[in-house]
């Protein structure tokens, strides 16, 4: 059931990139980190009461509160990092250095939870890493001093944190109220960001189209996030991560659908590697 699971937050993920990207065309990228938010916590919390483990709450550790609001405000500053790079970047490039989460992810899973290292997962990384090269154009590098490509690696780094930290808090409770709790810690994180940079009257300049697709993006990130915490409360926190960043393929294909964008040949093998990189750490 895990594999299912983190199907499912792969294809919501995908989603979620496409919908946020054409959302943030009339506000800061930080108002709508934390306008996304406040749906993703309406969403959770909804999910809380549907499953029915609300009164769980008076059973958490201390321990688990404390990883869940770290693995919360690590979601935030990742959150951040990568719409600011959404508003810079293109965004297949964008979710190509984002993913690279997953090798900071595998790499804390064998320190931290001692999670086995076969010689599949080993290739996969080298196939991953090649598959990301190949996303990223020559003139990149010089796009970076713009600040896209900054962000996009800085979103990975917090996300990989966010996966292990969540790894921790989730392995005694309830992985959809888990996934309600630190939503608490992202909102309120991100609130204070915008507040802190004064841009909370942006909401006056956000259009209907904006807000419908932020609304929808919050839904799909509430739909991705309850997939992978029931995935990792199931798997192993390598495989689960791996699985997920198959939305980086299907982010690639939507963006060019959708937002009409280019996809050229090399993208192609790229995003081949990666689903193929993706499928060696899994088997």
């Amino acid at each position: 059931m895990w594999i299912l699971f983190a199907v499912g937050s792969a294809f919501f993920a995908g989603a979620t990139s496409v919908l946020a990207k054409a959302g943030i065309q009339s506000v800061s990228s930080n108002f709508a980190t934390a306008f996304r938010t406040g749906v993703v916590l309406i969403f959770s919390w909804l999910m809380v009461f549907v499953v029915g483990c609300q009164n769980a709450v008076s059973t958490i550790t201390p321990q688990a509160l404390v990883f869940l609001a770290l693995s919360g405000a690590a979601t935030g500053l990742s959150w951040l990092c990568y719409f600011k790079a959404l508003s810079i970047g293109n965004l297949s490039k964008v979710v190509a250095v984002d993913k690279s989460s997953t090798f900071l992810t595998i790499l804390l899973a064998l320190i931290f939870f001692r999670e086995p290292f076969r010689w599949l997962t080993g290739l996969g990384i080298a196939v991953m890493i090649a598959g990301t090269a190949l996303m990223l154009e020559k003139g990149d590098a010089k796009k970076g001093e713009r600040g896209w490509l900054f962000y996009a690696a800085g979103s990975a780094v917090f996300a990989a944190l966010q996966s292990i930290l969540g790894k921790v808090g989730v392995q005694d409770m309830d992985s959809t109220l888990a996934t309600a709790l630190r939503t608490v810690v992202v909102l309120i994180f991100a609130w204070a960001i915008v507040l802190g940079k004064k841009e909370g009257g942006d909401w006056k300049k956000m259009t209907r189209r904006d807000a419908l697709l932020l609304v929808l993006s919050g839904i799909t990130t509430g739909a991705s996030w309850l997939c992978y915490y029931r995935a990792l409360q199931l798997g192993r926190a390598s495989q689960v991560v791996s699985i997920d960043k198959l939305s980086v393929v299907i982010t690639l294909v939507l963006a060019f659908v959708f937002l009409h964008e280019p996809f050229t040949a090399k993208s192609m093998v790229g995003c081949a590697l990666i689903a193929a990189g993706t499928l060696f750490m899994v088997l």
